[in-house]
């Protein structure tokens, strides 16, 4: 009898996170003060995280203990399943085996409150009262709302507006939780006020988003910042999927080829490929881990590697990644989550050192790939996992062209519930494919003036 599902106890959940640095060959290069540009110490950090996340962000060891508060919140979805798919091998017609991991059971529907409950906990224990944040399609915002009730904080969200406007029940999620939301830019801001008055009709991006919430973190003594992906201590947090995953692939008696998960910031990525890194880095395996981004945002495949800001105003230290600039905005997507000029600063070393892969896809082979998916396997994906999903689908294809069987993994980091309106564009083909042309790459790259990498 075919084994669909691979499940886990709540005794399996993991009780450290995975810190890869410890097994990099290369270590990634410190962050930058914006003004100096000298490299900046934990203390620069303390105006917006509380001092547990920040040894978190900066921390040598291996492996990192989860609280016991922290695992307890996780049991109300954790572990979460692995599947087999076995309806995609057949309509694929392909040798290979294809697994998937599925984050869309937590309380928000996508893999980010694994990162925003050990947030939220960190935070109460410092006695913060308010934690800010932006969002870009709202998995990240309504993850930290549902953190932040579960540990009595309030939660401010700045929401990139294109995707306000687009997922109007993310936004209502998040009220659900307590959570006050705002369509980014705003005029509750510095930074929100000078985007207008440049450009009125801005559809925002994550990069304004993170300016505001960092604005109002940083003057406001008694509340703190959250960022649900690019930081060293949020990639750590997402560790126990991966980790989940080597054990449900090892009850399932294989070992994936290959490891696929969407990419924005490096969150989802990370939190799957980083536990199969770790045997590549550790015991000499050769698992392929390749990061699925949008074309219209490639900052992975067209970026380059220097010293930028996470944000698009300049507030936040200067970190060495690969990066389109912070000045990029790119097209209003329906993959918000994604959306996002710059890649977190491990990832980036890794794929310098050509330990990962990254591959970038249209907006309409998503699409295309999320519907035949969901036919086969009863899910909808969000629309930042269809990128996964289309990524799946090119190496299944490489499988039946060659003859080979190999062993995919995949993270289908959560459902699309709440983006039946992408959908609905699709199917009325009001999705047209966006070229992003080398010319506006190297327009938004020339206004940088920050530190190539040595």
């Amino acid at each position: 009898m075919k084994q669909r599902k691979i499940l886990l106890t709540e005794n399996e959940i993991p009780e450290k996170w995975y810190n890869i640095i410890a097994d990099m060959p290369n270590k990634p290069l410190p962050p930058l003060h914006p003004g100096t540009k000298e490299p900046i110490g934990p203390e620069a950090l303390a105006p917006l995280f509380p001092m547990a996340l920040i040894e978190q962000e900066v921390t040598p060891e291996k492996w990192v203990d989860i609280p016991e508060e922290v695992r307890d919140v996780y049991k109300m979805w954790r572990p979460t399943p692995l599947y087999r798919a076995y309806n995609l091998e057949k309509a694929l017609d392909t040798p290979a085996k294809i697994y998937y991991k599925y984050e869309g059971v937590s309380p928000s529907g996508s893999h980010k409150p694994n990162t925003a409950v050990p947030q939220a906990y960190y935070n109460m224990k410092e006695g913060v009262k308010k934690i800010t944040t932006e969002t870009g399609a709202g998995q990240w915002g309504s993850a930290l709302a549902f953190a932040c009730n579960m540990f009595d904080i309030a939660c401010e969200v700045y929401m990139v507006k294109i995707s306000y406007h687009h997922k109007p029940y993310r936004k209502v999620m998040m009220n659900t939780w307590g959570a006050d939301v705002f369509a980014s830019p705003t005029d509750l801001t510095e930074a929100g006020r000078k985007i207008l008055a440049q450009d009125p009709d801005s559809p925002g991006s994550l990069g304004i988003a993170i300016s505001e919430a960092v604005e109002r973190a940083a003057t406001d003594p008694d509340t703190k910042y959250s960022l649900g992906s690019v930081l060293n201590h949020v990639l750590l947090h997402q560790t126990v999927v991966g980790q989940e995953a080597l054990v449900q692939m090892e009850k399932a008696g294989d070992m994936p080829d290959i490891v696929i998960a969407p990419f924005g910031g490096g969150s989802n990525f990370a939190g799957l490929s980083f536990p199969f890194l770790r045997l590549n880095l550790e015991e000499g395996k050769n698992i392929r881990c390749i990061a699925s981004e949008p074309a219209s945002c490639p900052k992975l495949t067209r970026g380059i590697f220097r010293y930028d800001f996470g944000d698009t105003v300049g507030m936040t230290p200067l970190l060495p990644m690969y990066t389109l600039g912070h000045n990029f905005v790119p097209a209003p997507i329906h993959a918000g989550g994604l959306r996002y000029h710059g890649a977190g600063v491990i990832v980036s070393q890794l794929l310098k050192d050509n330990l990962i892969e990254a591959i970038a896809h249209d907006n309409l082979e998503v699409f295309e790939a999320g519907v035949e998916f969901a036919k086969h396997e009863g899910i909808i994906p969000a629309p930042e996992a269809t990128h996964a999903v289309a990524t799946v689908f090119k190496e299944a294809q490489k499988c039946k062209e060659e003859g080979v069987s190999r062993t995919i993994l995949f993270n289908l980091c959560g459902h699309g519930n709440f983006d039946m309106k992408a959908y609905e564009d699709y199917f009325a083909g009001s999705l047209v494919r966006h070229e992003l042309t080398q010319d506006a790459i190297e327009a938004s790259l020339a206004e940088l003036d920050t530190p190539i990498p040595q």
